[in-house]
C-alpha cells in the first residue's frame, strides 16, 4: 500500500522504528545496568514486539481524530497514539470545530521524545478532495467549481478542495475583456491533467462551452435549410450587419438584406437581444455560414415603383437623409429617391444639401429619371423653383451691352456679375483683339467694374459668354482680310529660338514656327534671320488677330506648280532641257 500524499513511499512495516518510540525506549531502560549486560540483537526484537508490535505509525497518512481540547492557537486531538496531535487553528477558517468534535486530520510528522503528533486539517482535506476528484475524473464527470483568483498566464479553480490551473485560453470560447469580473464564478470545468505526485492539475471551461455549442449546432442545424424563415435573436450589431443567434449557430443579416429602403446603420433598425424572423438566403452546410434577409420576408416595392412614378411627375416626400453629394427623400412604400447637389439650386452647382434642406423636411420634387435594374430614382428640386437663367434670357438680348463687377478671375478667363444671382463668362481670347496672353488677364482684379457684350444666352446649359474686345470693331476688320491659303507678306519684328513674329498689314500679328521655316531640316534655325527681313510665307490659320505662317508651306505650294507647269510644257512637245531650266528657276523664285 502507498501513501495517498506521497505514491513513491511505501507504507512503512510494523518494525521500522519511529523516532519517538526509539527514545522512549532508551528513557525507560535502566542505563547502569544495560551498559554492562547489553542485549542480543535477537532479544531487542523481542522487546520492541512486547512493546510497540501492536502500534503502526501513522505518519504520511490521513486518519480520524477526536477535538479533547482547544488550547491556545492549536486544536488537541486525539487519533489513537500516546499523546495528542496538534492541528492549528487557522487551518480550520472560521469554522472552529468544539471539543468532542470528530475530523478528518494528516499525520505530518511526530515532535519530541513524547511523540506528540503535527497535524493538519488542511491536508487532510486536501487528501480527501483530490481522492474524489480522482474518481469524478475516472468515472468521466466534469466537475463543478469556483475560479478564485487571477493569476499570471490564467485562473486558478477550487474544485472542491482541489486547486487547479486554468489557462487564459481555456476559459472562454470568446475574448474576455476582464478577467477579474470572472472571480467568484461557478461553473463545470474539464480537467485536462493530473498529476498525483505534486497534487496539481490543469482544467478547462472552454472545453465544456465547445461540447454545448456543438450539440446547440447540431441541433439548429435540423431547422436550417435554403429559403427557410427562422426566428432569432440579435447576438451582435456591425456597421455591416447583424450577427443572428439561431439557437446555437450564428447567421449574418448583411445590412443591404435588412430593409428595402437605404439603411445608415444596422442600429436604426434592431438592437442586441430583440427577437427577429429571418429568411435563410443562402447556406453552407460544410462551414456552417448561413447569410440571412429581413427585406425578402416583405414585398419588393421596386416591382411597381416603375408604375407609380413617371419622369416629370411631382411627388411629395419627406427628407429622411442628408448627404456630403445630395439628399434622400422617402417618396413611401420604402422607396426613397435622390436629389443630387447640383439638383438643389439653380445657381449654386457645390451647395450642401445642409443649406437648403433640413432632415423631416416635407417637399415637393421632380421625377427626373427612374433605373428599374439600379433602383434609383433621380429628383429634382430646383425644377419647382423659379428659373433665373430664362428669366435673364426673357428680359436680355444677344448683343447687349451690361456692365458689372468681376466676381471671379481663373486662367481661363473672368465671371462677371449679371445679376446678384447669376455670372457671365469672358473668356480669356475675348479680352483683346491683339493680345492673348495672361499678362492681359492680370490687368483685371476682382471686383473691379467692367463693361461687355451679351454674345450668347444659352438658359439650357445655363450660360452667358460675354466680350470685351467686341466693344471695338476696327482690329476685327483687318484680321479677317487675311484668308487661309492666301501668300502674305511681313516684316520680322521678334525673333526667339522657337518662332519667328511678324508684322502684317492691318496691325495683324504673324507667326511662323521653327519647324515651318524650311522643308529642309538644316534650313530650320530662327537664326539666320533678322530684324525687319521681310518674309513671304502661307497662311495656315487665322484666330483672331493672330495668323499662323508657313515658309515651307509655300515651298511645297511652289514645287507642286513647278510639276505641273513640266507636265504642260511636255505635253506641248517643248525641249527638256527648256522645260526643267523653267522648272529650277520658277523653284528658286
Amino acid at each position: 500500500m502507498v501513501s495517498p500524499i506521497n505514491p513513491t513511499r511505501p507504507r512503512c512495516e510494523k518494525y521500522n522504528l519511529a523516532m519517538a518510540n526509539f527514545d522512549e525506549y532508551f528513557l525507560m531502560k535502566d542505563l547502569s545496568k544495560d551498559l554492562f549486560n547489553p542485549l542480543s540483537g535477537e532479544d531487542f526484537v523481542q522487546m520492541f514486539d512486547a512493546n510497540y508490535g501492536s502500534q503502526e505509525t501513522l505518519q504520511g497518512y490521513a486518519t480520524k481524530g477526536t477535538v479533547k481540547d482547544i488550547r491556545g492557537d492549536f486544536a488537541m486531538v486525539d487519533v489513537g497514539l500516546k499523546s495528542e496531535g496538534r492541528v492549528p487553528l487557522k487551518e480550520f477558517g472560521a469554522s472552529v470545530p468544539s471539543v468532542g468534535d470528530i475530523i478528518d486530520v494528516f499525520v505530518e510528522r511526530y515532535e519530541s521524545r513524547e511523540g506528540t503528533a503535527v497535524l493538519s486539517y488542511a491536508k487532510a482535506r486536501a487528501e480527501k478532495a483530490w481522492k474524489d476528484l480522482e474518481k469524478t475524473v475516472a468515472e468521466g464527470v466534469d466537475p463543478e467549481g469556483t475560479i478564485i483568483d487571477v493569476v499570471r498566464g490564467g485562473f486558478t479553480v477550487d474544485i472542491n478542495g482541489v486547486f487547479a490551473f486554468m489557462p487564459s485560453s481555456q476559459v472562454d470560447h470568446k475574448p474576455i475583456r476582464d478577467a477579474k469580473s470572472l472571480i467568484g464564478l461557478k461553473d463545470k470545468f474539464r480537467v485536462l491533467k493530473m498529476d498525483a505526485l505534486r497534487t496539481n492539475a490543469i482544467v478547462s471551461r472552454r472545453a465544456i462551452q465547445s461540447d454545448t455549442i456543438a450539440a446547440a449546432q447540431k441541433e439548429a442545424m435540423k431547422n436550417i435549410e435554403l429559403g427557410a424563415v427562422v426566428e432569432g435573436t440579435v447576438k451582435n450589431i456591425t456597421d455591416y450587419g447583424v450577427f443572428i443567434d439561431l439557437g446555437g449557430i450564428d447567421g449574418l443579416l448583411h445590412v443591404t438584406d435588412l430593409s428595402w429602403k437605404r439603411v445608415n446603420h444596422p442600429r436604426e433598425l434592431v438592437h442586441v437581444g430583440e427577437k427577429i424572423k429571418v429568411k435563410v438566403i443562402q447556406f453552407d452546410p460544410e462551414t456552417h455560414r448561413i447569410s440571412l434577409g429581413a427585406k425578402q420576408l416583405e414585398e419588393d416595392p421596386w416591382e411597381t415603383a416603375s408604375r407609380a412614378f413617371n419622369v416629370g411627375d411631382t411627388v411629395s416626400g419627406k427628407v429622411s437623409s442628408l448627404t456630403d453629394y445630395g439628399a434622400f427623400i422617402d417618396l413611401g412604400n420604402n422607396i426613397e429617391g435622390l436629389v443630387h447637389m447640383s439638383e438643389l439650386s439653380w445657381t449654386n452647382k457645390n451647395i450642401h444639401p445642409s443649406k437648403v434642406l433640413q432632415n423631416g423636411q416635407d417637399i415637393n420634387v421632380v421625377v427626373l429619371g427612374i433605373d428599374q435594374d439600379k433602383r434609383r430614382i433621380s429628383l429634382g428640386y430646383k425644377q419647382l423653383q423659379p428659373n433665373p437663367w430664362k428669366q435673364f434670357a426673357e428680359t436680355h438680348n444677344v448683343g447687349d451691352v451690361i456692365t458689372g463687377p468681376i466676381k471671379n478671375t481663373t486662367e481661363f478667363g473672368l465671371f462677371v456679375a449679371l445679376t446678384p444671382e447669376l455670372d457671365g463668362m469672358v473668356h480669356i481670347s475675348d479680352l483683346s483683339w491683339n493680345k492673348l496672353d495672361e499678362e492681359e488677364l492680370k490687368k483685371f482684379v476682382r471686383g473691379q467694374e467692367v463693361t461687355a457684350k451679351i454674345l450668347d444666352i444659352n438658359p439650357e446649359k445655363e450660360r452667358v459668354p460675354l466680350g470685351i474686345k467686341q466693344l471695338t470693331e476696327s482690329a476685327e476688320n483687318n484680321a479677317v482680310s487675311i484668308k487661309k491659303g492666301a501668300v502674305v507678306c511681313g516684316t520680322v519684328s521678334e525673333i526667339t529660338p522657337d518662332e519667328l513674329i511678324l508684322a502684317l498689314p492691318g496691325d495683324a500679328r504673324g507667326v511662323i514656327r521653327r519647324t515651318d521655316l524650311s522643308r529642309e531640316k538644316s534650313e530650320q534655325d530662327t537664326g539666320k534671320f533678322n530684324i525687319g527681313d521681310s518674309v513671304e510665307a502661307s497662311v495656315v490659320s487665322v484666330e483672331d488677330n493672330t495668323v499662323k505662317l508657313s515658309i515651307r508651306a509655300l515651298q511645297v505650294t511652289l514645287e507642286k506648280q513647278a510639276v505641273k507647269e513640266f507636265s504642260n510644257e511636255a505635253d506641248s512637245g517643248s525641249v527638256l532641257g527648256d522645260i526643267l531650266g523653267a522648272a529650277i528657276e520658277n523653284s528658286k523664285k
